[in-house]
């Protein structure tokens, strides 16, 4: 079923939204994917923060044009889903996880800061820890000589204390 004019317009005006907001986009050929499958994409990306969607190609480089995704308009060819998202590595890893069971599911390329991934480069942005991983492990790496420090003074602390109960009463027999 084709669209109208303005159902184009209206189309087109979402994508650049999304765009508008995203840092990184995925594109992946869906051929052949069952709709089981692909409710199970959706599912998936829904809960991640990805919006993906099926769209006419022209469409979406004109969506795009004039955005930092625009450097992804040559690999808009075929049936392509389209993932948006927020979180800079989300989207990649919503559709190179699920291509990993799915062997469907193409990885086509993206585009991330303006620039064109390919496909390992989406695959690398994907393996990429998320946010709140890095900063665990920021905030662990922070923490590390400061509780290293706090156990050896504890350590010494204990020594010391263990040792001056033991002449206490000797220094107090003397007085």
């Amino acid at each position: 079923m084709s669209l109208n004019r303005s159902e184009k317009e209206a189309v087109i005006n979402d994508v650049t939204g999304l765009a508008a907001k995203a840092q990184t986009l995925v594109m992946a050929e869906y051929r052949g994917i069952t709709v089981a499958d692909m409710t199970k994409l959706r599912s998936s990306a829904r809960s991640n923060g990805v919006s993906l969607s099926v769209l006419k190609n022209t469409l979406a480089r004109r969506a795009v044009a004039g955005s930092g995704f625009e450097v992804a308009s040559d690999l808009m060819t075929g049936p392509l889903i389209y993932g948006f998202s927020v979180d800079a590595v989300a989207a990649a890893r919503v559709v190179a996880d699920f291509s990993k069971t799915n062997d469907k599911l193409v990885i086509r390329g993206g585009a991330y800061g303006g620039k064109a991934l390919d496909v390992n480069g989406v695959k690398q942005l994907a393996s990429i820890p998320s946010k709140e991983v890095l900063l665990a492990q920021l905030l662990g790496l922070m923490q590390s000589p400061i509780s290293r420090t706090a156990r050896v003074l504890a350590a010494i602390a204990e020594k010391k204390g263990g040792g001056a109960s033991q002449e206490a009463p000797a220094e107090a027999v003397a007085a």
